[in-house]
């Protein structure tokens, strides 16, 4: 597969691993609710081969997505992954209902990276983000000790099974606590330019050279209503998805983005808004946002 070079620019997130600044992340492949078959996996199929074809090197996925729906999506479309960064994440599964559990004991930390392999048809998984927190709204940081579970990925880890290591819905003191165990690459976290109660660990991990990959956006589940955001959008002749994406890259390089549709017209968009100029008085209006 050729894929042309994606603005934006890129991070390198460890030695031979770098990736554009403008990912794809894989949620939508999965049927509604993240949950079961899409109602067309040929679409599905062909929006991963069209973000390729577009320069994007760097897809986020899990096997908890389906479960295993968008994993074996991917395999089919891009299987060898030659030049791509497929990104895992473990710590959940699904019951036969679709609800979100958490899965963090050791053991079912080894199955679902055994899942990843195996549904991914790789030897060895690029990136594994350990996916804590959860909270009432499911998405923030948890105080806690992350150390048993980040252990046992570890240990996978020196078995060869997993490449580098990341994070998911954490809190600095959980980043720190990680640290202390073995490096990581990245972290994955909520954040938006309405929500951003991860300022200072975006400063703190750029100075590190580590990555944050923030989800949601644009809110996720709950869009964002920011009348400030609508008005540069509409002032720019662009949208707030693009414009919240646009502010995204620029508020730190070290800020890897992974928007999500299951459509080649939305995925176009997003893709275009690395290419999108936010004049100085745009950034001011956004940056006050939060």
């Amino acid at each position: 597969m050729t894929a042309n070079t994606l603005a934006g620019g890129t991070f390198t997130m460890a030695e031979g691993l770098t990736v554009g600044r403008m990912g794809y992340g894989a949620m939508q492949l999965a049927g509604p609710g993240v949950f079961g078959p899409p109602a067309d996996r040929d679409a599905a199929v062909a929006v991963l081969r069209e973000a390729v074809e577009l320069g994007v090197n760097h897809i986020d996925t899990a096997d908890f997505y389906g479960p295993h729906v968008t994993n074996e999506i991917i395999r089919e479309a891009l299987h060898p992954y030659d030049g791509l960064v497929v990104v895992t994440k473990v710590g959940a599964i699904r019951d036969a209902e679709g609800a979100w559990v958490h899965a963090r004991e050791p053991e079912q930390l080894r199955a679902q990276v055994h899942d990843n392999l195996r549904n991914l048809g790789v030897d060895a998984l690029d990136v594994v983000n350990l996916r804590v927190g959860g909270g009432d709204d499911g998405h923030s940081a948890v105080p806690g000790s992350i150390a048993e579970p980040f252990t046992a990925l570890v240990e996978l880890q020196q078995q060869g099974l997993i490449k580098h290591l990341g994070i998911s819905t954490v809190n600095a003191e959980q980043v720190a606590e990680a640290q202390s165990i073995a490096p990581i690459v990245c972290v994955q976290n909520a954040y938006n330019v309405a929500h951003r109660e991860d300022d200072e660990l975006v400063d703190s991990l750029a100075a590190q050279g580590i990555a944050y990959v923030p989800y949601f956006p644009l809110g996720g589940f709950s869009p964002l209503q920011s009348e400030a955001l609508d008005a540069v959008a509409a002032r720019l002749g662009s949208t707030p998805m693009a414009v919240a994406l646009a502010w995204l890259l620029h508020r730190s390089p070290n800020i890897l983005l992974i928007p999500g549709t299951s459509s080649i017209e939305h995925l176009r968009d997003n893709v275009a808004a690395a290419t999108l100029d936010l004049p100085a008085d745009a950034l001011a209006e956004l940056d006050a946002i939060g």
